[in-house]
């Protein structure tokens, strides 16, 4: 009792001599026609110390008692300045006139050149210098981000919109908020680009124990770059109005004039040179004298070929931190789009602060390039006193209606309720998509998959089935790490041949722990380059039986995962008994007189006659690779390690022991491989490229399944990969001998079609791509690719050539999966 009146006495204090320290200026900002102006700046003059006002330009500043000159800006206004002498709580409206740009001294003659080219030549001339102007600097980052739902249709597709919206707490119109949160981080970076943010606060509506992805590196833009690479919204990289080749992108002309705190801003209106370069419209604000950017208001539409949006805004203010150093202020990014009846609309918005432009930092701090964990929830006295834009009433229902939300799906009765609505017995879904079943309660769920999917055909079994089920279990919600138990199923009805497999897969520290075993019918070809699906259509369709498979009596165990930063590896060892199997039937649909089933011999196609005795085999495997990078982001569920900018390397070795457990083989191969995807090349495109060699040291004891196989193609659709072949034979260039392989494929990006009238608007990729394979026994074959894609299709037409001379050609037909 005696502890309970001391805590809430001392809270009582702390409100009190807290109230005493500090004072809040609030009001609202507005034009000349008492609009809002929505997101402008109030700063204390010559600190970074300041807020934004929000959607509907309230604002609010906590400051301690004193006197201070704030200054109220937005970008297109003219900026107003007050004195302040701040004992107590003050309310104080502003209203900024729109800003008067003047043309003075200017003469433009009648096909003359317009005076922005001259201010846009000086600011590409001094890009570089304040591209690296601050070697190093820290601060801090307040983020907001709020998506809202404006149109939706009741249903989609036979889905429920009207259900799951309500469910979700919008209102009956399916209109309102679907996302907003907060989050408040501090920012470190270091030339060139080097990154560490570590997210302090997080505020997620209608999530209680969720963190927010909101990242300041994905909010800051730099258009002292030449570009912005922003592969998801742009297939092609987006041109900054300062370029180094802006002026064959931007036409400028000069709006005018204005002077501000001393400084002497050029407004600069730019617009593409054409509709459909990847460029942006609106207008950049030039400091006089020094030609650095003051601020920008800039725009992209659809109309260059971006994706998922409709209109992209871009708005920038920079202010001075010391007397030669300006920074960004505020950074908003606000968005539209729709499709099939759907429209969202938003925006997300960064205040910085608190800048150090001298900090004392450690390279080696900057393996991390992120820091998201648990444990930053703060309640709403913390962000009424730290949030720098104000809540509207409508963001304050939200989190107030969500919370309660929250709260409910938290509770067992609740997860219990909705695993029961939606773990119900449907025929339609156990024939063609599966079923899962889940238990939210206890992180478990099942998989039992879908009969369709399961059934397939073959020369080898006739009519079978493949059937699976899983299960998992969440055991470390930390890491997000699970145990996964799975089974299948299999019966040929043409063989009679009775199979399953089972495996258990368990999470060990940072690596991940294997077992499998069972009896399969399995491809000849270890890298499984035709799937079943495929193989069952071209066999009953075409009579084509471009499978080939054999039995495998097996029992595995492997171990895998990351060693340290960019070093993985993993080893598997595994005992089998492998028997190879005739054709058992003749039947398909079509072509039955006019074309003939290959064997399951696919070196001896015409003759069904064993390719390998059966035979017992023993080997262990190990690989090791490196990315030459130990970059990485933690979040509540573990690490994620970011790719490297540099190729992987991989070293791979394969002992085949004879003796052990009855084994009949002996051998040892080596193989090395060096790759590299998705290599940046600005306009131009990416590239991706992979080579392996490989040679078995010593093959006293092989047999077909041992071999070196290729991921070759024989069908029309296969599934596109930059390290396989359009047009190779799967099993009849194998080896047991020693081999080179190489590919390289580059993605122009649209940079070709995009100049083309009729074909920019279907947004096309251009691939090319050149493959090339030496074995012992085919020598410098070669393959040249061109296609197209869009979206996740690619259509490639393949041309191969090898040592004899002999040319083939095939369409094919690729889906990204």
């Amino acid at each position: 009792m005696k502890l309970s009146l001391l805590l809430i006495l001392f809270f009582g204090l702390s409100v009190h001599v807290f109230s005493q320290q500090f004072s809040i200026i609030s009001g609202k900002i507005t034009d000349e026609h008492n609009h809002p102006i929505p997101f402008a700046s109030v700063y204390v003059k010559n600190t970074t110390k300041g807020v934004s006002a929000n959607s509907e330009g309230v604002y609010s500043l906590q400051l301690a008692p004193g006197n201070y000159e704030l200054q109220f800006k937005a970008v297109g206004y003219t900026q107003q300045i007050k004195q302040i002498n701040l004992n107590q709580n003050q309310v104080i409206n502003i209203s900024l006139k729109t800003e008067t740009y003047q043309l003075k001294d200017i003469t433009i003659r009648a096909g003359g050149e317009d005076p922005a080219y001259a201010i846009i030549r000086k600011a590409i001339k001094k890009r570089k210098t304040y591209l690296n102007e601050v070697k190093a600097y820290t601060c801090d980052i307040y983020i907001k981000g709020l998506q809202k739902l404006l149109a939706a249709p009741k249903k989609f597709m036979g889905f429920d919109v009207q259900k799951a919206t309500s469910e979700a707490g919008l209102d009956s119109s399916r209109t309102g908020i679907v996302y907003l949160s907060e989050s408040e981080s501090k920012y470190s970076f270091m030339q060139p680009d080097l990154v560490h943010e570590v997210q302090v606060s997080s505020k997620v509506s209608g999530y209680n124990r969720a963190f927010s992805f909101n990242r300041a590196s994905d909010m800051l833009v730099n258009f002292y770059q030449n570009f912005e690479s922003w592969k998801r919204l742009s297939n092609r990289p987006l041109v900054s109005p300062i370029a180094e080749n802006a002026l064959f992108y931007y036409n400028y002309k000069l709006i005018g004039m204005t002077i501000e705190n001393g400084e002497t801003i050029n407004k600069i209106q730019v617009t593409p040179k054409r509709g459909y370069d990847p460029c942006f419209e609106g207008y950049i604000y030039i400091l006089d004298d020094s030609w650095r950017i003051a601020a920008l208001q800039l725009f992209i539409t659809k109309k260059a070929n971006i994706n998922y949006v409709d209109t992209l805004k871009i708005s920038q203010q920079f202010y001075p931190v010391d007397a030669r150093t300006w920074m960004p202020a505020t950074i908003k990014f606000e968005f539209t789009g729709g499709v099939f009846g759907f429209k969202l609309g938003g925006y997300f918005i960064s205040v910085y602060k608190n800048y150090n432009l001298a900090p004392v930092l450690n390279k080696k701090d900057f393996a991390e390039r992120i820091n998201i964990t648990k444990g930053h929830d703060k309640d709403s006295v913390y962000w009424a006193q730290e949030r720098p834009i104000p809540l509207t009433d409508e963001e304050k229902k939200d989190y107030q209606v969500k919370g309660k939300l929250a709260v409910k799906r938290e509770s067992k009765l609740y997860l219990d309720s909705l695993d029961k609505a939606n773990n119900t017995f449907k025929l339609s879904n156990l024939l063609l998509t599966g079923i899962d079943t889940r238990n939210r309660y206890k992180k478990e769920s099942f998989h039992y998959s879908s009969v369709l999917n399961s059934v397939l055909y073959n020369t080898v079994e006739g009519l079978a089935i493949n059937y699976g089920v899983g299960f998992t279990k969440m055991i470390d919600t930390v890491d997000s790490r699970f145990i996964a138990v799975n089974a299948r199923v299999r019966y040929g009805f043409g063989n009679h041949l009775f199979g399953g497999v089972a495996g258990v897969s368990v999470p060990v520290k940072q690596m991940t722990l294997n077992f499998n075993a069972g009896s399969d019918v399995i491809d000849l070809n270890n890298l499984q380059p035709l799937s079943a699906f495929v193989n069952s259509v071209y066999t009953l369709f075409r009579r084509e039986n471009f499978q080939k498979l054999y039995q495998k009596q097996f029992a595995s165990a492997s171990l895998t995962g990351r060693i340290s930063g960019g070093w993985q590896a993993s080893a598997n060892v595994e005992w089998a008994n492998r028997k190879w199997l005739p054709n058992t039937t003749d039947y398909s649909f079509f072509n039955k007189n006019n074309r003939q089933f290959t064997s399951n011999n696919p070196l001896l196609s015409i003759q069904d006659v064993p390719l390998f005795p059966q035979n017992q085999s023993f080997k262990i495997s190990v690989r090791t690779s490196y990315d030459f990078s130990n970059r990485y982001e933690t979040y509540p569920f573990g690490r994620r390690y970011l790719p490297s900018k540099y190729p992987t390397i991989g070293i791979n070795y394969t002992k085949g022991i004879g003796g052990v457990l009855g084994s009949d083989v002996d051998y040892d191969q080596l193989s090395a491989d060096i790759s590299k995807s998705d290599i940046d090349l600005g306009f131009y495109g990416q590239t991706s490229f992979f080579i392996g060699a490989g040679k078995f040291i010593n093959a006293s004891k092989i047999y077909f399944p041992d071999y070196k196989h290729f991921d070759g193609d024989q069908t029309h659709v296969y599934k596109p990969s930059f390290n396989r072949f359009l047009l190779l034979d799967y099993y009849t260039f194998s080896t047991a001998d020693k081999y080179l392989e190489g590919h390289l494929e580059h993605n122009f990006s649209g940079f070709i079609t995009n100049k083309i009238p009729v074909l920019r608007n279907l947004k096309l990729q251009e691939i090319i791509n050149v493959n090339y394979l030496s074995t012992p026994t085919l020598k410098n074959y070669t393959e040249l690719g061109f296609g197209m894609q869009r979206g996740l299709v690619r259509v490639m037409y393949g041309r191969s050539y090898n040592t004899g001379s002999n040319i083939r050609n095939a369409l094919r037909v690729g889906i990204s999966l």
